[in-house]
């Protein structure tokens, strides 16, 4: 897996981001509005805040994204991919991995797709971290995408949420109640 990552990125060389900044435009562009904010970012990365606040300021700063009109309580900062972000992504280094696994068939990048997720979420509980996931696989998700609410964070949740990473994630079954 580490060869496979490292083979993918083979183009970062000649790149206008660090693989860094690359994880975080990529982030940004595939998570929900709670999860677009320095701590959250500094969870899926496996960093520190004070390493993703740089990164993000960084991205910032290239003009990528900007600050977004943050969380209901004012105090955290959210971030959007700006149009140059958004358009930067076509030409991501990654893009030759996306071809090669939609070029598998079938069973075996359904297969992938199930591997993966179960990887990712055994080594977060091995080292007792955030597993990020989406809505419709969540046990705060309650509803329908189209009605859906997210009894974590006790509200409503926009359509177009449902289907992005979610920092607030758990896929564990709820507590039976005795």
């Amino acid at each position: 897996m580490i060869h496979l990552g490292r083979a993918a990125r083979a183009e970062d060389q000649n790149a206008q981001l660090t693989p860094a900044q690359w994880t975080a435009l990529r982030y940004l562009s595939r998570a929900n509005t709670a999860s677009r904010t320095p701590s959250a970012f500094a969870s899926f990365h496996a960093t520190t805040r004070g390493t993703a606040t740089q990164t993000l300021k960084a991205l910032e700063g290239k003009a990528l994204i900007c600050r977004g009109a943050g969380l209901s309580d004012g105090r955290a900062v959210c971030y959007d991919l700006t149009e140059e972000g958004r358009s930067l992504l076509s030409a991501d280094p990654l893009r030759d991995l996306i071809r090669a696994v939609a070029g598998l068939d079938e069973t075996t990048r359904d297969c992938l797709g199930q591997a993966l997720p179960k990887l990712v979420s055994t080594l977060a509980a091995l080292r007792e971290a955030p597993s990020f996931g989406t809505c419709h696989d969540c046990r705060h998700f309650e509803g329908a995408p189209q009605s859906a609410f997210c009894a974590c964070m006790s509200r409503v949740l926009a359509a177009c949420d449902t289907g992005l990473l979610c920092v607030n994630f758990n896929k564990d079954a709820p507590p039976k109640l005795r």
